[in-house]
């Protein structure tokens, strides 16, 4: 038998009940089974039988299924009525709960938040309100301590040496005894390894395990962010064996069987800057329409399952790309040399081979290994000059034009199909960094988009098409890129701010991603289009991977799935896995399936919910890296004015991005003028009490950069001409909009009314608790008049009166 601790199976000898089974004994009690009535009912006399179900216990606790008592009795988390959530914590020293399977958040306050680390897996109590409504919650145990390895900055005060916590959320300073700083000097970056947890009485212990260096160094940034979201970044001794025993170049035995492509004038089209090279395309006529091909790097014939290589490519789940670095998923020797599309050398593949019509739609395809042998690397820059004619790229690479002129045409067609099945189509602008010799950002400039990104876009997307119909039209397992509808909740909320706007959305209780695209189209002129965008994106979900095929909302597919990059997403190779085993089922005489496999149903649910995983925690670490190269840029430019659009509004103020550099900076509401401004949540803008001037999202302001705080990563900025700035509301809009807060207010007010005089369990503190027949104890009493509370509020209690007897008698004696 087997039982799951940490990431290593344990191996038991003896047999003893699974965890199904442990679960079911103790569901069918009415109260926590002992441990000694689980012997007695699985009959483990054996001692070793004993020690393996303790074992197993303990990990079912340590998982959230079982709860251990303080009567030596196992019970049921839900009967309990406890919650497992993750601790999410606040810089302020509060936090939330984030429950597992959905469910709204609950809210720890700082002395819970004492107790653990943000991170922390635990389970919960519910409890009553706070003041503002939230539910709070009451931390029973920590079932798995979050990342123990907590990044911050070394300091030496008086003879006591602590770490600051780089990361805010974690509000706690980790003392270090002398015997464990290593020789950390002061004001140094370094990692801390909690070796005691916190709690009410003391902070948390910890050694110190690495030495970053100084705190401004070039590229510390980096560092910090792939250790604080536990990215990896070195390669095991055995993944660095693997690597050892593949060959340099594509061997000649590799080759036999594939299908040859060598001659078939394929190229790359990338960016300027980038290293691997993983998709090839070519295209040609066919008919009234074309026939496409996409070849992508044959990662699975080097990267086979249950492999060294395979469990650190699962373990990361995808590259991660820095301004200027990149953590690649995969070897340099993989990642940049047998698995990139060089040019001029053999490369082994997969290729979708398909048929579109002149529609732009998708008829015949299927799926090869190959090999083929790139005849250009092209920039995305060189074939948009190509296409709009400049004469010394149009000669220097004549032999490919006609082909990247096919593609273009191509592009055409499969764009006038984007566009009819409606797919929704957002306008972005994206940035990038110019780093100096030293590493210091010079300027920062955008990125615009043109027509070959958009070619080599739809290519990619009618491959990802094909792969997802080849694997559900064989019945085969996949993880699906999945971008589910809107649910109603934010769907409502988006309709009342449109209508606020006389505006709607299409499509009543199921908008289409067409009703979305027409809304853009109509807002599209208007000088709160970025606003309406902005909200609109809001409302839409984040895409996952999953096997289960509910297709992809944002592109209007009915079925869709990564297939065109392996190299730096791992859903992509185990698509490729499965594409090679369908092959191999199919019983073609096909040579190069090797690597073909095929994952279980529950293996596959694990894995795509991994693979959002890693996805999310690639994405936040390039997103902390982004912010704090952002406000290092903007240290050298405090003073300075910039024209912005209002990108989001709180109720302590609201942020401008600046329109050159899209950089986010906070307007506080105390920089404002000298007025009470009320937060309207529904319609995205503050308002003043008196003035009636209004801030909401996609106004344009110019400020002048106030501060730069590079720890918090936060800059602030004041607006250049308060007097002119945001737009004053004439008298009815205005007592409109202000009404409408004072009734949402009153909404809430009445909510938590209704909770205090409810049951004990989600009273407040302070409210009369109920007695046995649902009725409060106070029920029935006369009300005490107004004047009788103020006398009551200036009485002391019989505890104070008595108290203060004590103290007057004491000081007589003395």
């Amino acid at each position: 038998m087997t039982d799951d601790q940490g990431s290593s199976p344990i191996q038991y000898e003896v047999s003893i009940p699974s965890r199904e089974a442990l679960l079911a004994a103790v569901e069918a009690q009415s109260k926590p089974l002992p441990y000694d009535d689980i012997v007695r009912q699985f009959k483990l006399d054996d001692e070793r039988q004993q020690i393996a179900v303790k074992r197993r216990l303990r990990a079912m606790e340590r998982d959230g299924q079982l709860v251990y008592t303080k009567a030596n009795a196992y019970g049921l988390p839900e009967r309990m009525d406890l919650v497992k959530g993750r601790v999410i914590g606040h810089r302020d020293g509060f936090g939330f709960l984030q429950v597992e399977g959905g469910g709204k958040d609950l809210f720890l306050p700082h002395h819970q938040m004492q107790l653990v680390l943000h991170g922390d897996i635990v389970l919960a109590k519910e409890g009553g309100t706070d003041f503002k409504g939230r539910t709070e919650a009451r931390i029973v145990r920590v079932v798995e301590a979050g990342n123990q390895d907590i990044v911050g900055r070394f300091f030496v005060e008086q003879g006591v040496s602590v770490v600051v916590p780089d990361d805010t959320r974690i509000t706690q300073d980790i003392l270090i005894p002398p015997e464990m700083t290593h020789g950390a000097r002061h004001g140094q970056m370094v990692v801390a390894k909690v070796v005691s947890r916190p709690s009410r009485r003391s902070s948390p212990v910890g050694e110190v395990s690495e030495i970053l260096g100084e705190h401004m160094a070039p590229g510390m940034e980096i560092q910090i962010a792939i250790r604080e979201h536990g990215i990896p970044y070195e390669w095991s001794a055995e993944v660095q064996a693997e690597v050892g025993t593949i060959a340099e170049e594509v061997t000649d035995s590799d080759k036999q069987g594939r299908v040859d492509l060598t001659a078939m004038p394929l190229v790359t089209i990338d960016g300027e800057d980038a290293r691997d090279f993983d998709d090839a395309v070519y295209c040609e006529p066919e008919g009234n329409g074309f026939r496409l091909w996409v070849a992508i790097a044959d990662v699975s014939h080097y990267v086979r399952p249950k492999s060294a290589l395979d469990n650190e490519a699962h373990t990361r789940g995808t590259s991660v790309y820095f301004p200027d670095n990149v953590v690649p998923m995969l070897p340099e020797k993989l990642s940049n040399g047998l698995c990139s599309l060089n040019p001029h050398v053999d490369r082994l593949c997969m290729v979708a081979e398909m048929s579109i019509d002149a529609r732009g739609q998708l008829q015949k395809y299927r799926f090869y290994p190959a090999v083929m042998n790139s005849k250009a690397r092209l920039t995305y820059t060189k074939v948009h000059k190509m296409l709009s004619g400049d004469p010394q790229l149009r000669e220097q690479y004549a032999q490919q034009l006609p082909h990247i002129e096919h593609l273009k045409a191509l592009y055409d067609v499969l764009k006038k199909a984007r566009a009819k099945r409606g797919a929704i189509e957002f306008e972005t602008t994206e940035t990038r960094f110019v780093f100096n010799a030293q590493r210091k950002i010079e300027q920062i400039v955008p990125l615009h988009r043109n027509v070959a990104h958009m070619i080599i876009e739809e290519c990619m997307i009618m491959a990802n098409v094909a792969a997802a119909r080849y694997v559900q039209d064989n019945q085969g397992l996949a993880l699906y890129r999945v971008h589910e509808t809107p649910d109603d909740e934010r769907l409502e909320g988006f309709r009342a701010f449109l209508s606020e706007l006389g505006l709607s959305l299409g499509g009543g209780d199921e908008p289409q991603p067409k009703d979305f695209t027409k809304l853009l189209q109509q807002v599209a002129e208007r000088p709160d289009h970025e606003l309406i965008q902005t909200l609109l994106l809001r409302s839409l979900k984040q895409a996952i991977y999953t096997p289960d095929n509910e297709g992809h909302f944002g592109l209007a597919l009915d079925e869709y799935a990564h297939f065109t990059s392996p190299i730096r997403r791992y859903p992509d190779l185990l698509l490729h896995r499965e594409i090679k085993y369908q092959l191999k089922q199919s019983k073609q005489k096909l040579a190069g399936l090797e690597g073909a496999f095929h994952y279980g149903e529950t293996h596959m649910q694990e894995l795509g919910a991994h693979c959002s995983s890693t996805e999310r925690r690639a994405d936040d670490a390039t997103r902390q890296v982004d912010e704090w190269l952002k406000c290092e840029y903007m240290q050298d430019h405090v003073g300075a004015e910039f024209d912005g659009v209002i990108s989001t509004v709180t109720n302590f103020g609201f942020f401008v991005r600046l329109s050159e550099l899209m950089i986010d900076g906070l307007v506080h509401i105390s920089g404002l003028a000298n007025e009470y401004y009320h937060f309207d949540a529904q319609r995205h803008l503050l308002i003043g009490e008196h003035s009636r001037r209004v801030f909401r999202i996609g106004d344009n302001l110019r400020v002048k950069v106030k501060s730069v705080n590079l720890d918090e990563r936060k800059i602030d900025f004041d607006i250049v001409d308060i007097e002119n700035a945001g737009r004053i509301e004439d008298r009815r809009q205005a007592k409109k909009i202000t009404d409408s807060i004072a009734a949402g207010a009153a909404n809430k007010q009445g909510s938590r009314s209704g909770q205090a005089k409810g049951k004990g369990k989600g009273a407040p503190k302070g409210a009369p608790r109920a007695d046995k027949s649902g009725q409060g104890k106070e029920t029935g009493k006369k009300k005490p008049s107004a004047k009788a509370k103020a006398k009551a509020k200036a009485r002391p209690s019989k505890g104070n009166r008595a108290r203060k007897a004590k103290q007057a008698a004491k000081t007589k004696r003395k």
